[in-house]
C-alpha cells in the first residue's frame, strides 16, 4: 500500500519551492525552480509538473499525492486563484487550482497567501505548535505576513487580511510596486535592504566594499556579510531597517496581542543583525499593557516552512 503525503508548493517572487510531506511532518523529497523567468505562466505550470514528476520517480513510486497546497503572493484561499499580484510576472486574476488541474485532474489542491502557509507550517509543524495567537513575518523578495487568532487563520471577508507589508511607514515615502508610495515592504524586505544601502551611502561618508557594487549586483546576504564584518554602512542599514520593522510590529501588537512574532525568510536568515534592532525598537515603542509580554522569534521550519505550510494547508482541507 503506497504511503499517503501532501505536495506543498511555495510560489515566491523569484524562485518556487516544493515539497512531498507527510502527515506526520517528515519532508520526503523536495526541489525548486525559478518563477521570474516565466513570463507565461503556462510554461511555468509545464515546468513545474515536470519537476514534480521527477520527484515521483526519485520516490519509486511508493507514495499516493492525496493533495496539493500552494502559498502564493495575494492569493484567494477562497476562490482558489492568485489576483494582482504585484511580486509575481503574471498579472490580472490567475486561476491558479483550476489551471492546476490541467497536469493534476484527479488531486485536489488549494491556495492561500504564501505568508499564511509559512503561518500554517510554524503552527503544526514548527515553534508555534503550542499557541494560538502569533504572527508570522516574511522577509523576502517583499514582506509578507499571517495573523493567527484563537488557532485559526485571519483571511478577512475576502481572504486578504493581514498585509502587514503594505502599511504605509513613509508618508511620501518610497514607491512600491502595489502603486502607493511608503509601504513597509519598500523599506524592510531583500530589495528595502538594497534601497537603503545606497541611501546610507549618499548620507554618509564612511568608507564601504558596498561603493563598488552595483544596484542590480547588490544583495542582502552581502550586505550582511559585510555588516558582520563591521561595515559601518551596512550596519547602519541593518539598524534603519530594523527600527522600521520594530515600529510597525509594535502597532501591530496593539491590533492582534500576539504570544509571538516569527521572522522567516532570507533576511531573517542575518539573526542579531536584525533581530537586535527591532526588537530593541519593538520595546520601545509598544503599548505598556504588552511590555515584556511578547516574543520575537526565528522561524524553527529554516528554508522550508513556507512548503511545509503549504502541505500542511493541504493535510486540513483534506481533513474537512
Amino acid at each position: 500500500m503506497k504511503k499517503e503525503i501532501a505536495l506543498g508548493i511555495d510560489i515566491g517572487g523569484t524562485n518556487t519551492a516544493f515539497g512531498l510531506v507527510d502527515r506526520e511532518g517528515n519532508y520526503l523529497a523536495g526541489a525548486s525552480i525559478a518563477t521570474d523567468k516565466h513570463a507565461d505562466i503556462n510554461d511555468y505550470l509545464k515546468e513545474m509538473s515536470a519537476e514534480i514528476e521527477k520527484l515521483n520517480a526519485f520516490l519509486k513510486g511508493q507514495f499516493e499525492i492525496l493533495g496539493i497546497g500552494i502559498g502564493a503572493p495575494n492569493a484567494n484561499y477562497y476562490k482558489g486563484t492568485i489576483e494582482n499580484a504585484v511580486n509575481l510576472r503574471w498579472k490580472g486574476v490567475i486561476p491558479f487550482c483550476n489551471m492546476l488541474k490541467a497536469y493534476f485532474p484527479d488531486i485536489p489542491s488549494f491556495i492561500t497567501n504564501d505568508a499564511n502557509a509559512a503561518a500554517i507550517g510554524e503552527m503544526v509543524y514548527g515553534g508555534a505548535k503550542d499557541m494560538k495567537d502569533f504572527v508570522m513575518v516574511t522577509l523576502g523578495t517583499g514582506l509578507g505576513s499571517g495573523f493567527v487568532a484563537n488557532g485559526k487563520l485571519i483571511y478577512g471577508h475576502d481572504s486578504f487580511a493581514g498585509e502587514l507589508g503594505h502599511i504605509n511607514v513613509e508618508p511620501h515615502g518610497r514607491q512600491c510596486n502595489c502603486g502607493l508610495q511608503g509601504c513597509l515592504e519598500t523599506y524592510v524586505s531583500a530589495t528595502g535592504v538594497k534601497r537603503t544601502v545606497f541611501e546610507m551611502m549618499s548620507r554618509y561618508n564612511d568608507p564601504s566594499p558596498l561603493r563598488d557594487i552595483s544596484f542590480n549586483e547588490m544583495s542582502a546576504k552581502k550586505v550582511s556579510e559585510l555588516a558582520e564584518q563591521n561595515d559601518k554602512i551596512a550596519l547602519k542599514t541593518f539598524a534603519f531597517t530594523g527600527e522600521l520593522l520594530g515600529k510597525a510590529l509594535a502597532n501591530t501588537v496593539a491590533i492582534t496581542s500576539p504570544e509571538a512574532v516569527f521572522l522567516f525568510g532570507g533576511l531573517a536568515k542575518s539573526g542579531r543583525l536584525i533581530f537586535d534592532p527591532t526588537k530593541e525598537a519593538l520595546d520601545k515603542n509598544v503599548l505598556s499593557t504588552f511590555a515584556g509580554k511578547v516574543k520575537l522569534l526565528p522561524s524553527q521550519l529554516s528554508d522550508n516552512a513556507a512548503v511545509y505550510g503549504a502541505a500542511a494547508l493541504a493535510w486540513n482541507e483534506l481533513k474537512k
